[in-house]
Order: structure tokens, then C-alpha cells, then sequence
């Protein structure tokens, strides 16, 4: 049996090196223009030629995304930007304009091609017409259900490789294809700027009584969001979705943190692995179900999983995340001296804190705070400056690219 890749997202160099070291097969990103997340950070050339080197030695994949909808201005310099990512060896291109698709195809015509979810694969004849295009890989659009997506795979070459998200983020607009944003903000989201006014609180007003505006409320004073969706998670089903046949399971997320990349990442990676090894595997293990529940999240759903989610897939009632656990830092670099490291903060912590590591091989271990030192070392009892580089002395030690993190609800 063909085993599924887990394709992990990374917003930045930091973010890619996180998710290649915590269980990702194959990273999605993108350089510094034609994708669909500007305001992600993203690559720049230097660091994408990087992070194709890192991945390849060691065997993994790199896809970047040139997905926005483009006119024809955006097409000025897009020949040379393709030839500079066929050159570094990026192992596909991920793409949901039909016009970038036939351009890309005549600049490098070697080049591999997956559909991006925004082109809305939803069946068969669509799959099969955009393989006769030269299409390696579709990201099947997430209205889909597993049926359907059983019914697809099982209509379609094996040559033509299928793609879905599993976890993460879900927009309120059909196959992410919003004008939302470009209505109220002036920043277009099909050309990378959404601006996610979809999360944001909406009242009523009625055409002749000028300046009343209308609370819609259900069971609750604090207004209505119509159209901020949950969040999507498969991980309790895994085995339904992996059954399916699909090639790839998609993990949203190259604007959420290190910390969601690389728990959301060992927990997806503990039970693919668990699913292939174990004939008689019917459900994730208690620690991987957790992991979900120690990152940022809005209220999960299954999405269009098991057919419509109507209401139950928005979060009609408040816009908030659910936070349990802060991020605190990263373990960047080891020292000479026993149980000391170097950690960059992203969240205060204070000399003599209690925290919980999240390692690369996805096991969790406790530690505490003895020392904490700034790089001109002078001692430092509570740290406060996001991103800053401290010298942390650990009750015992650690390991390089540990997450640290706290609970904050108890």
C-alpha cells in the first residue's frame, strides 16, 4: 500500500525548519510574491534555495505556491521567477490560475504541477480533464465528502495524485475564493491580502431608517458572526480519510505559529505512521488528540467530511481562538555546559518556571527554568521582549528545537 504524505505548511525559514524536523514528508511555501499569504513573511530566494537543499538531504520535498488569481500585469517578471524555482530543483509548483498553469508550462515545461484547492476540483471529469493538462497532483476542494472523495480517487489514474486538508483553518467563501475582503478593506484575498473579515462581528440595518443599526443575536448579547468558520480536524477520523485512498493529508496553517506546526505536525505524523504499521488500527492515541488541544484553535469540526456541516461548522456566537497553552520559546542552540541552551522567547517566562518540552520525535518532557542570562549576560529574572536570544539554564537537559510551552488554564 502507497503511503500518504503529511505535507506541513511554513510561513518563514523558521517555520520550515520546524515543520521538516517534526514530521512533515513534504513543506508548502512560498517566496516573496505570486502566492496567496503575503503577509505570512515568506521566503526569500536565498532562503528558498536553503530550504530545498535542507530537505532534499534528507529526503524530503519542497512545494511553493504561485496560487494567486492573476491579471495581466502580474505575469511581468513570472517567466524568470519560474525559471529561478526550476533551477533551485523545487519538486512542484502549486497553482490555481489556468493562465499561470499554460505560462509555466511553456517556460518550464518540466516542471511539476499541482492544482491548488482554489480551483475546485469536485469531481471525476474535472480531475481526469486537468491530468490530460499536465496536472501531476489536485488539491481537491474542501466542500467534499469522504464518499466523494472515495468516488474520485476511484475514477481516476493512479498517475493523477490526490491531495486533501485534514486539519486546520476553513474559509467561509467556496473553495477560499472570497470578495469580502477586497469590498470592505481594499485588499484583495485571491491576490494573497485577506484581511479574514470574515471573523469580524455583523449587525443588521434596514434601507429606510438611516443609522439604526440592528443587533442579531441568538441566545446571547454579543452579536452574530455569520461567517467565521471552525476549524477543521480529521485527526479522530484519520482512518476514515486515509481509507479513501487520497496521496497527500494537508495541514493549513503557514500563518499560525512554530508551535501549531509542530504539534499539530507530531500528532498527524504518530498516526499516519500508526495506520500503515497496524492492520487492525481503529483510532489515534489519547497524547496525539491532545496536541490538538494545546495550540491556538477555534472550535473543531469535521467540515464537509461526512456531508454539509450547515451551522455546525460556524462559530456563529464569538470570533475568539481557544487558548490553553502560550508558546513560550525555542530551543535554538545546545552549549558545552550541562543543561544550559540558548532559547529564543516568544511569550514572557520567569527564572524558575515550570514548563512542558515538545521534542522533534513528538515525546513531551518537563522542565523548569533554573537561569535565564541575556546575550551580553547580565542575569534576566523575567523575560519580556519577543524574539530575544537568552541563555537558559534548564534543571535537565534539553533538546535543539524543543517547543516550550505553559499551561494557562489551570
Amino acid at each position: 500500500m502507497k503511503k500518504a504524505e503529511l505535507l506541513l505548511p511554513a510561513g518563514n525559514f523558521d517555520k520550515f525548519e520546524v515543520a521538516i524536523n517534526y514530521g512533515a514528508d513534504s513543506v508548502y511555501l512560498a517566496g516573496k510574491k505570486y502566492g496567496m499569504r503575503v503577509m505570512a513573511g515568506n521566503l526569500d530566494e536565498d532562503e528558498l534555495e536553503k530550504a530545498v537543499s535542507i530537505a532534499h538531504s534528507l529526503g524530503k520535498k519542497v512545494y511553493v505556491t504561485v496560487n494567486l488569481f492573476a491579471r495581466d500585469d502580474d505575469f511581468k517578471d513570472l517567466d524568470k521567477y519560474l525559471q529561478y524555482l526550476y533551477d533551485i530543483n523545487v519538486d512542484a509548483l502549486i497553482i490555481a490560475d489556468p493562465g499561470i498553469i499554460a505560462f509555466a508550462k511553456k517556460v518550464i515545461p518540466n516542471m511539476t504541477i499541482h492544482l491548488s484547492t482554489q480551483s475546485n476540483t469536485l469531481n471525476s471529469y474535472a480531475a481526469n480533464y486537468w491530468h490530460d493538462m499536465g496536472v501531476k497532483r489536485i488539491v481537491l476542494a474542501r466542500e467534499l465528502s469522504l464518499k466523494q472523495i472515495e468516488n474520485i480517487r476511484k475514477s481516476t489514474p493512479e498517475s493523477l495524485e490526490l491531495e486533501v486538508f485534514a486539519h486546520g483553518s476553513m474559509c467561509m467563501a467556496y473553495s477560499g475564493r472570497c470578495a469580502i475582503s477586497t469590498y470592505l478593506t481594499g485588499r484583495e484575498a485571491n491576490q494573497g491580502y485577506c484581511t479574514q473579515p470574515c471573523r469580524w462581528e455583523f449587525s443588521l440595518t434596514e434601507s429606510k431608517r438611516d443609522g439604526e443599526v440592528f443587533r442579531v443575536e441568538e441566545e446571547d448579547a454579543n452579536g452574530m458572526y455569520f461567517f467565521n468558520s471552525k476549524d477543521l480536524n480529521m485527526l479522530p477520523h484519520i482512518k476514515d480519510l486515509l481509507d479513501t485512498g487520497i496521496d497527500s493529508l494537508k495541514i493549513e496553517g503557514r500563518m499560525k505559529s512554530e508551535h501549531y506546526v509542530a504539534a499539530v505536525g507530531v500528532a498527524y505524523r504518530t498516526e499516519i505512521d500508526r495506520y500503515y504499521k497496524d492492520n487492525e488500527y481503529t483510532e489515534p492515541l489519547r497524547q496525539s488528540l491532545e496536541q490538538l488541544e494545546k495550540v491556538t484553535y477555534r472550535p473543531y469540526t469535521t467540515g464537509f467530511n461526512y456531508g454539509s456541516p450547515h451551522m455546525e461548522g460556524q462559530s456563529a456566537t464569538k470570533s475568539e481562538y481557544i487558548s490553553k497553552w502560550d508558546y513560550i520559546a525555542k530551543v535554538v542552540e545546545l552549549t558545552d555546559k550541562e543543561n544550559f541552551a540558548w532559547v529564543k522567547e516568544f511569550n514572557p517566562f520567569s527564572k524558575g518556571d515550570k514548563l512542558e518540552a515538545l521534542s522533534t520525535d513528538g515525546s513531551s518532557y518537563n522542565v523548569q527554568m533554573l537561569s535565564i542570562k541575556d546575550e551580553d549576560g547580565e542575569e534576566v529574572e523575567i523575560a519580556k521582549l519577543p524574539k530575544q536570544k537568552l541563555l537558559v539554564e534548564f534543571d535537565i537537559p534539553v533538546k535543539k528545537l524543543s517547543i516550550l510551552r505553559k499551561n494557562t488554564s489551570k
